[in-house]
């Protein structure tokens, strides 16, 4: 552990011996992080033949946590709360894995905790006190009366602020469940601050940086009156900016560390880096806290360290060992509500990797095969964070492609992401924010939007505005006209198409104003003062929107279209075998509660051009309706297809539709088919999710695929083989991204009755990994019940 030391050195001094052996570049005249990994970094085009087993220390801090921490919270939930500190970066004294002192700790290789304890939550109530307390409640605990004092009276949250703002409007909206899961109680995340920085340059050339910035614009006397709001808001910014990387050298203080100083070795640059991510997760808890692009900046000091005798291969991986350990017990203290939506406490520390710099050089570096070495058995084992996260070309070098097909099939915890899409619209220094949420590290952020249940607008359309499940009239009488059947009792597919997009219009209008009373206040209540710090001083946003619902909005309309839809109204589902269930009490009689389907229809998801034109055509509608809205702080409004496990929560409050999906049961993930639909195989299924236009979800298109291992290949070399042929195919045809599960239905099964013989069964769900074991019942089943394709292509 590196102590505060070198203080007499000028800051000129200590770069030149930080920086010693590197190649020079711009990065050395301006903040080019960028830059220092394009002059630095060693491509790596071998196998993984040069990896060291994990040290006896790793081994014996992993099963410390495991018996003492993550073992209680398999039994409990939540191991410990703390009650009393509101949590800030330099809020809680140093903390170690094995409880002891620092000079006498094992977890002494990287060190920081988020707390003093490890799995000890802290609660953050800059977003809103009332969730602060339900979730203390949850745990068992009882909130501090001192605390609650102060944010209930004297300290206004990110949540009051919101909901003073709120519509009638917007209210009911929510209520009625069209829109969910905003984060209006709880902190946005998806903004990555480029922690690296920490690492190439030290926290006071980072403060003497941001300090120029603030003084950069001068003020002048014939501003106009937003000219002048924007000058006083971004000094203020900044300077609550400088304020948090002050904080952040007393957090490494606390440590025994000088982060004011640039990083002198790999050790080092490992440390500073996960300091700079450790700040914004003690003082944020935003629902995705990702953790950004790495490997290729850390291997060019581990390449530099190996290189001059200084390490070897055996530290070089406990490094990285080290440092993701502890993105593993990261800790945000969380609502069971919260947990309907994103369950099995996630909080996406995506870290991702490989793809290609934009001079033909391949990204993959010796580190790049460290970072999924930690996932074998021999290390720490599978577990779902980080949120690996694989930039995936064909061109990839090949044994590294088909070291991640081997992870893959053996933990089902890595994710791939299409390089070719992320480099041509947002550079080869982007990175993943959560689940599938591209932006270029350091420059950009997102308005994190979560998602409108877009299929539950096609009912609205039938329905002339009301909800199906509780009758009321959502959208304003008279806006939308309930459709009348033709004159033999069905549906007219140009009628239903023509109200739909009057419903995404109305949906479209309500949404976005709830975003931007969201992030104005987020702004304003509960700003991520440290991510932005380590952000360029002009800042890219984009408002990251998203919807739910597509394969049943699609295969819905393909039904209307190509089949006979007769609608089902209220007043006959009561006494009607099979739709008693569908009836709505106090309801108007001629609500449309259910549906009789007559005839075939094309499927979403079997390539199949007749049903994946009408998904591509519900997608760019969305989009296209929120395109032409005004949105807070100039932000470039994109969505993403992705329901994280909220597919669960909006099939529980949405009734039956056309296609045959019924009231009340799970949707399909994220731009999956409808479950069991897509039913001629693996690649069908990723050709289909391919033809959506990347331009009309920039914030990502997600496809969750389960595979049998038998399904895969008779034996493992076969598997591999035939998973990289698979990739290769759906990056090819256009899929932007892909989960990848290889199991079988079998041992989940029995998983669900047996949960403590599977304590890190890991899963991919929409968009992240999740222990199984911790997803609650229904969510299980609902997991179990999607498709396990038995090959590549099945007739």
């Amino acid at each position: 552990m590196a102590a505060v030391e070198e203080t007499a050195l000028s800051q000129e001094e200590l770069e030149a011996k930080a920086w010693a052996g590197f190649k020079e570049g711009n990065w050395q005249k301006d903040i080019d992080v960028r830059d220092f990994i394009q002059k630095n970094y060693t491509p790596y085009e071998g196998d993984a033949s040069f990896l060291a087993p994990a040290t006896e220390n790793t081994k014996f801090l992993w099963n410390y946590l495991d018996d003492n921490f993550l073992a209680v919270e398999r039994k409990q939930r939540v191991y410990d709360v703390d009650t009393h500190t509101p949590a800030d970066i330099d809020a809680f004294p140093a903390g170690y894995i094995d409880g002891k002192s620092r000079e006498e700790t094992r977890d002494n290789v990287i060190v920081g905790l988020q707390t003093d304890v490890p799995c000890k939550r802290a609660m953050m109530p800059n977003g809103g006190w009332r969730m602060v307390e339900q979730a203390i409640k949850e745990a068992g605990k009882e909130p501090d009366p001192e605390i609650k004092k102060i944010f209930t009276r004297y300290r206004k949250t990110h949540n009051d602020g919101v909901f003073g703002v709120y519509t009638k409007q917007i209210k009911i909206a929510r209520h009625n469940k069209i829109l969910t899961g905003l984060p209006d109680a709880y902190g946005r995340g998806r903004i990555i601050g480029d922690y690296r920085r920490v690492a190439l340059y030290g926290v006071n050339a980072l403060i003497k940086f941001k300090q120029r910035d603030k003084d950069s614009i001068p003020y002048r006397i014939d501003f106009t009156e937003p000219e002048i709001e924007h000058w006083i808001r971004f000094r203020e910014e900044h300077d609550e900016q400088i304020k948090a990387l002050k904080k952040l050298i007393k957090l490494g203080a606390e440590y025994g560390l000088d982060l004011s100083r640039p990083a002198q070795n790999a050790q080092e640059a490992v440390q500073w880096t996960y300091m700079g991510y450790l700040a914004s997760i003690k003082s944020q808890d935003g629902a995705a806290m990702s953790f950004g692009r790495n490997s290729a900046f850390l291997d060019c000091y581990i390449q530099r360290d190996l290189e001059n005798g200084v390490i070897d291969e055996t530290r070089a991986q406990e490094l990285i060992d080290n440092i993701v350990m502890k993105l593993r017990i990261v800790r945000f203290l969380r609502t069971k509500d919260y947990d309907n939506i994103f369950s099995g406490d996630p909080y996406w520390a995506t870290w991702s990797d490989a793809g290609f710099a934009d001079d033909g050089r391949p990204l993959v570096t010796k580190t790049s095969f460290r970072l999924l070495n930690t996932l074998t058995l021999e290390h720490l084992g599978p577990g779902p964070e980080p949120n690996i996260t694989i930039f995936w070309d064909p061109k990839l070098p090949e044994a590294y492609k088909r070291f991640c097909a081997k992870i893959s099939i053996d933990t089902s915890a890595i994710q791939y992401e299409s390089d070719k899409e992320i480099r041509s619209h947002w550079g080869d220094d982007a990175a993943i924010a959560c689940c599938v949420s591209p932006m270029r590290v350091g420059k950009q952020m997102q308005f994190f939007a979560a998602r409108v249940n877009s299929a539950k607008a096609l009912l609205y359309a039938i329905n002339g505005g009301r909800d199906e499940m509780t009758g009321m009239q959502v959208i304003d009488k008279g806006v939308i006209d309930p459709i009348k059947p033709e004159a033999d009792g069905t549906l007219d597919y140009e009628k239903v198409k023509n109200n739909y997009e009057k419903a995404l219009e109305w949906l479209s209008e309500t949404y976005v104003l709830a975003l931007n009373i969201i992030h104005y206040m987020h702004d304003k209540y509960a700003y991520e003062s440290i991510e932005m710090a380590l952000h360029d001083k002009e800042v890219y946003r984009t408002l990251g929107c998203g919807m739910s619902g597509l394969s049943i909005a699609a295969d819905s309309l393909s039904a209307v279209k190509y089949a006979k839809v007769y609608p089902i109204y209220n007043k006959d589902a009561k006494n009607l075998e099979g739709h008693e269930y569908e009836y709505v009490e106090g309801a108007d009689d001629d609500l449309v509660v259910g549906y009789r389907t007559e005839g075939e229809f094309p499927i979403y998801g079997n390539d199949d051009d007749r049903a994946d034109d009408i998904a591509k055509w519900v997608v760019s509608t969305v989009m296209g309706q929120v395109k032409r809205l005004p949105v807070y702080r100039g932000a470039v409004p994109t969505q993403s297809i992705l329901t994280i496990t909220s597919n669960v929560e909006y099939g529980k409050n949405t009734g039956s539709f056309p296609s045959g999906h019924k009231k009340g049961t799970p949707y399909a993930p994220g731009a999956n088919p409808e479950n069991g639909m897509d039913s001629h195989g693996m690649l069908p299924s990723m050709f289909s999710v391919g033809k959506i236009d990347y331009n009309d979800a920039l914030d990502g298109i997600s496809l969750t695929n389960t595979i049998t291992p038998d399904g895969l290949g008779r034996d493992e070399e076969e598997r591999i083989g035939n998973l990289v042929g698979i990739l290769d195919a759906g990056n090819g045809h256009g899929l932007y991204h892909a989960n990848i599960n290889v199991l079988r239905k079998e041992t989940m099964e029995d998983a669900v009755e047996h949960p403590e013989k599977y304590p890190h069964l890991t899963v991919r769900v929409s968009g992240y990994a999740v222990n199984f074991v911790k997803l609650t019942k229904e969510q299980q089943l609902d997991v179990i019940s999607r498709t396990f394709h038995q090959g590549a292509v099945t007739d």
